[in-house]
């Protein structure tokens, strides 16, 4: 009963790979505009390229959590779906980074970017990225991963929907904030995307059932 998964999992690893790349190669492209200055550290835009990174990057974890124990097609393809077109995203900003000449990592607590004024983040930070709207709990976590079949599919879409609902938070924010405007054409995207799937998302929890309990 293993061995299929082996090689499914390799061909996931290879696509994750590849889009990785892709995004990194199209993020680096886009950040090299010599007419418009490099932002700066502590800015919107950069506070938005690495914790969306690490917000996209836990759904990718989902994704894949999700394709490994389910045998319902429509959840494994919008789990794909979201494994790489986050996956690709996450290349993008971290393109940005590197052309930025900025380090992946900042000392400051994520989400110190959002305003305490407008969304409470920054006032209520511990300095973990559970401070990230829609971030999944490590004890969330090892329920998906515990799960299996059609509870493992119903997990997956309920925590999925607040994660979505986080991310276009986000990317709300960095939309009407940030300065450079591949980052607001990025998180203009992410908002639009994210929302229809939302629409997607709550149609499947309801027509299997609901949350778990």
């Amino acid at each position: 009963m293993t061995s299929p998964s082996l090689p499914r999992r390799g061909v996931i690893a290879v696509l994750l790979v590849a889009t990785l790349a892709v995004g990194a190669l199209v993020g680096a492209l886009f950040a090299r505009q010599p007419a418009l200055a490099v932002p700066a550290e502590g800015s919107v835009d950069v506070g938005f390229a690495r914790d969306m990174q690490a917000h996209h990057a836990q759904a990718v974890q989902l994704a894949v959590l999700v394709r490994d124990r389910s045998t319902d097609e429509e959840v494994r393809t919008v789990a794909l779906d979201i494994l790489l077109t986050q996956q690709n995203q996450i290349g993008q900003m971290a393109g940005w980074l590197s052309t930025w000449a900025l380090p992946a990592a900042s000392s400051a607590a994520p989400m110190a970017w959002m305003t305490a004024g407008e969304h409470g983040h920054a006032s209520a930070a511990t300095g973990s990225y559970a401070d990230m709207p829609g971030w999944v709990s490590s004890d969330d976590l090892a329920r998906l991963t515990a799960a299996d079949g059609a509870e493992a599919d119903r997990l997956f879409l309920q925590l999925m929907i607040p994660h979505h609902e986080g991310g276009v938070e986000m990317a709300e924010y960095a939309v009407d904030h940030a300065r450079m405007p591949q980052v607001r054409d990025l998180a203009n995207g992410i908002v639009t995307f994210q929302k229809k799937e939302l629409t997607v998302l709550h149609d499947m929890l309801g027509a299997r059932g609901g949350p778990v309990e």
